[in-house]
């Protein structure tokens, strides 16, 4: 079964949810972010706590069974197919280890030269087409 690490705002964790449960409809395996309650975290924790987080998903992109990286890119603060630094920061750990590249929506208009050289495959919301 094909895994696909899936990356996004945390803010779209309800959308990463949804998508990882169609992937999983379509016989792929998913990962997608812990749920965290950041307001438990005290400040002066979270910075090694973003660390930890960004260094268990950089394992998981790394790992041999990962297919691809999916980042849900969705509109943000009023900002369409938004890909904040972590995402952007995970696709580019997914490039460096060969994986197929994907963005649920179209590429982000900031980092376009980058994701189309990386050969990143935009979705335009259809997830059949990752097949």
């Amino acid at each position: 079964m094909k895994k696909i690490v899936i990356s996004g705002s945390i803010s779209l964790l309800d959308k990463m949810k949804y998508v990882a449960n169609q992937l999983a409809d379509m016989g792929y395996a998913t990962i997608i972010p812990d749920e965290v309650e950041w307001d438990s975290i005290p400040e002066d924790k979270l910075d090694s706590y973003r660390k930890e987080l960004s260094m268990k998903y950089f394992g998981e992109i790394a790992m041999a069974d990962t297919y691809a990286v999916l980042a849900v890119n969705d509109m943000k603060r009023g900002i369409e197919n938004y890909i904040g630094a972590s995402s952007f920061a995970e696709v580019a750990i997914a490039f460096y280890f060969g994986k197929k590249l994907f963005v649920l929506n179209d590429i982000y208009d900031p980092y376009k030269d980058e994701l189309a050289a990386w050969g990143v495959i935009p979705l335009y919301g259809n997830l059949s087409n990752i097949a």
